[in-house]
């Protein structure tokens, strides 16, 4: 018998997915002290399944950061993480449209059985504190627990496990690695930063000049909407300016390098281009993984104030309050939603020389 003739076997749907291991695994602690609560079952329900789909997003993020370990980053590489990333992206689009089968049990109904889960939380999910390390939140971004490191609630093999991540690199340090490498901003007889800037000047003094030119406005309003404008020293200055980047990565207000924030910009601008379709995909991808990330935390903040109020969560946190905050404070990649604020119209786009331009192209040499 041949080696592929022995790998394949006979196997019964209920044992390759271990029906009795996973069906058997949602003991009510409301029967086990004799006062059953019928809505017990679908609270154990609805969190095993986020667990089980935690477990799917770790699996594919540890796989996007492992292709972004080789120097060069090769098109069919990004391409699969590009379809990795998405797949993450439907899973947390799913998670949050799974609270509304939370919210199908009143408040009422949760306090049948409430009681019975101090001091357990969802703030003891390691697989969701894996998945935020995995992803790259900076551990000077997080909000404490009770004062303490947010991993104080695990075991000390657990903790060991979530420092490993950062420790062998997120997927954000992957990412700001990959930007610094790209090659778009050493293009010989092309310089990006000063047309860049000269574009920036140009398009601030035709709104300006729009403001002043309108017959709608007062003189306050335009004086208000031109300071409101600002110029190449207010928000534009964290690109323009190494320095001033520099001091806001200090400050943890940015995450992304300054050479990695100029690479994100220019792939941003000019993402027509064939060869930075891909990479340009990939940016917003992480985006969208940030928003329902995002999304996600806000929507368990508001069905926790609709089942309890402003009551203490079981693990003893301010509830609704501390989960709202993180819903703000817990944002991973503000880096790429801060580039919209950067942009410039295609009208004002520096004009790519035909020698860049057929390097950002796809083409074949026929000899």
């Amino acid at each position: 018998m041949s080696k592929s003739e022995g790998k394949y076997t006979t196997i019964h749907y209920q044992n390759y997915l271990k029906l009795d291991e996973i069906l058997g695994a949602q003991k009510l602690r409301s029967v086990q002290l004799g006062d059953p609560a019928h809505e017990e079952m679908l609270f154990i329900i609805v969190h095993q399944v986020y667990e089980l789909w935690f477990k799917q997003v770790r699996h594919e993020l540890v796989s996007v950061i492992d292709f972004f370990r080789d120097e060069e980053v090769v098109e069919s590489s990004l391409s699969t993480a590009v379809g990795r990333l998405r797949r993450v992206e439907s899973i947390l689009k799913l998670m949050v449209e799974q609270i509304s089968i939370m919210e199908t049990m009143t408040p009422l109904d949760f306090l049948d059985f409430r009681n019975y889960l101090f001091p357990a939380s969802g703030f003891q999910s390691f697989q969701f504190r894996a998945v935020e390390c995995l992803l790259g939140l900076p551990e000077e971004q997080r909000m404490t627990y009770h004062g303490h490191k947010y991993s104080s609630v695990f075991p000390d093999d657990q903790q060991q496990e979530l420092s490993a991540i950062y420790a062998n690199g997120t997927l954000l340090d992957a990412v700001n690695s990959w930007l610094e490498r790209t090659p778009f901003l050493n293009l010989d007889g092309f310089d990006f930063m000063a047309l860049y800037r000269e574009a920036v000047d140009s398009m601030l003094t035709k709104e300006r000049e729009a403001i002043s030119q309108s017959n709608y406005l007062t003189d306050k309003e335009k004086e208000m909407r031109t300071t409101m404008i600002g110029g190449t020293d207010t928000y534009f200055k964290s690109i323009l300016d190494r320095d001033t980047h520099d001091q806001l990565v200090k400050e943890h207000k940015k995450n992304l390098s300054y050479e990695a924030s100029l690479a994100a910009l220019f792939i941003n601008l000019y993402r027509d281009e064939p060869i930075l379709h891909l990479p340009f995909q990939f940016m917003t991808c992480l985006i969208d993984i940030d928003n329902q990330m995002t999304n996600w935390r806000y929507r368990h903040s508001q069905m926790v104030l609709r089942m309890i109020g402003n009551k203490v969560g079981t693990g003893g946190s301010s509830g609704h309050e501390y989960l709202a905050a993180t819903a703000h404070k817990h944002q991973i990649y503000g880096d790429f939603h801060s580039i919209s604020t950067l942009l410039i119209p295609r009208s004002d786009l520096p004009t790519l020389p035909p020698s860049i331009r057929q390097q950002l192209n796809f083409h074949f040499n026929v000899t």
